[in-house]
């Protein structure tokens, strides 16, 4: 079976330094697990590695989608394997880096997504009028009713992901939570980056301090000029925070501090998601800086089994 190696964890962690050490080690290609690297033009906000810092190791699934595409777990599904297949071939370690839980999930655990049939479906249409009429907090709770599992596990604000589900729950008569899974295709090992939760905290907002400081406006008027909060791009942490700041209804310092509540939230959910639903190896390099060498005995290990 493949082996497929997996860095997760929330923001500011230092997941991107621990794949280039271990690509260099272990031979290794990088793929994005990030929903929002797929979009280019997008760098500072999604926090991207440019080609100047890769260190020569290839990167995929970065710089894919326009802002106005949408892409789904699904879509990532299709091409991480392939990418995986392609990188195989050259006898070199698929390693995934990524915060986006359900992608990485939906890849490893083998998920029955369900493609792309729900697209356009009625069910969707009707619940899109839903949610402009009553807002996104009624169409939360109507999932709520009928799948509180899956409620507790997608944000209120995330729209499109609770149609999914509650789109899934109508027209398969089964809970977005129970979805059925296969026999996994690769052999994964996750390892999990995380610190102190005030630590982290602290490290998230100077880094959003960081993307301030290094153009993160110029790089939101300009997806707010295509349509900001409107395009599936738009709907990103750093991004429709400043779309009020743009139209003028809020100042630049609130705005600012949204991205930075909003990213402390994201990381929380993140750390939820891949405690429950994923087998992690959990390592603190912000604290413990030596747990890389605990990290890369324990891949060498994996490897070797």
């Amino acid at each position: 079976m493949q082996k497929v190696l997996a860095i997760v964890g929330p923001t500011a962690v230092g997941k991107t330094a621990l794949s280039l050490n271990l690509a260099h080690q272990f031979n290794g290609e990088i793929i994005s697990g990030d929903s929002m690297q797929v979009y280019r033009h997008l760098n500072v906000g999604t926090a991207k590695i440019m080609k100047n810092e890769m260190q020569g190791i290839p990167h995929h699934l970065i710089n894919i989608r326009d802002v106005y595409e949408r892409y789904s777990a699904a879509n990532f599904v299709n091409d991480a394997k392939r990418e995986i297949n392609e990188i195989k071939s050259r006898n070199r370690l698929p390693i995934i880096v990524g915060g986006t839980g359900f992608y990485l999930q939906a890849l490893l655990n083998d998920l029955e997504l369900g493609g792309n049939h729900y697209s356009n479906s009625d069910d969707r249409v009707r619940l899109k009028q839903y949610a402009e009429k009553n807002g996104k907090q009624k169409l939360w709770q109507r999932l709520y009713q009928i799948d509180p599992k899956s409620a507790k596990i997608i944000p209120v604000n995330n729209k499109r992901r609770v149609i999914r589900a509650l789109e899934v729950c109508k027209q398969t008569d089964h809970l977005f939570s129970d979805q059925k899974q296969h026999k996994p295709l690769f052999n994964s090992f996750l390892i999990g980056l995380n610190t102190d939760r005030q630590l982290l905290y602290q490290r998230i907002n100077y880094r959003v301090d960081v993307m301030v400081k290094s153009g993160l406006l110029d790089e939101a008027k300009w997806l707010y000029q295509q349509g900001g909060v409107n395009l599936p791009a738009g709907k990103g942490i750093g991004y429709r925070e400043l779309d009020s700041y743009f139209n003028h209804s809020n100042e630049l310092n609130r705005s600012i501090d949204l991205i930075k509540r909003d990213s402390r939230h994201y990381a929380k959910r993140q750390l939820t998601w891949f405690r429950n639903k994923m087998n992690v190896n959990w390592y603190d390099l912000i604290k413990n800086p030596k747990e890389i060498n605990q990290i890369q005995n324990d891949v060498k290990k994996w490897l070797s089994e």
